[in-house]
């Protein structure tokens, strides 16, 4: 049997409370949270589909919730996230060829990675209202 006075010095992990609140640390809180968003987000996709193929009045009842001041709220929150995390990923791609991983390099790619989602969005809803 092993002795049970015998103690293994071990590093301890860092506790939270010492990190310093990084861009790419709050990206990657975000890429999870905008992936648990795009669970809700296809339900309501969903929904609009089931409605479209249900018949004209579930489809106007459908339209017109998503069409609400709320409801677009929602759909444009969930094209940020699905943009988002699509350009998420991307950044993993990358660091998974061994890529940007130094610091002003994963600086950079969390930076393209927020900007180019709120570019993305705002031009995705204007080509979305335009052809409308």
């Amino acid at each position: 049997m092993a002795d049970s006075k015998l103690r293994i010095e071990r590093p301890l992990s860092p506790h939270l409370q010492i990190y310093r609140p990084m861009l790419t640390m709050t990206m990657s809180i975000v890429h999870r949270v905008t992936g648990a968003a795009l669970y809700f987000g296809t339900v309501i996709l969903a929904f609009w589909l089931i409605a479209a193929a249900s018949g004209k009045a579930n489809f106007d009842v459908a339209q017109a919730v998503l069409g609400s001041f709320l409801g677009r709220i929602v759909l444009f929150g969930y094209t940020w996230a699905l943009l988002h995390h699509m350009l998420g990923g991307i950044r993993h791609l990358i660091w998974d060829t061994g890529r940007g991983f130094g610091p002003e390099a994963r600086e950079t790619l969390a930076k393209m990675t927020l900007g180019g989602s709120i570019v993305l969005t705002i031009l995705v809803w204007i080509v979305a209202y335009a052809v409308r």
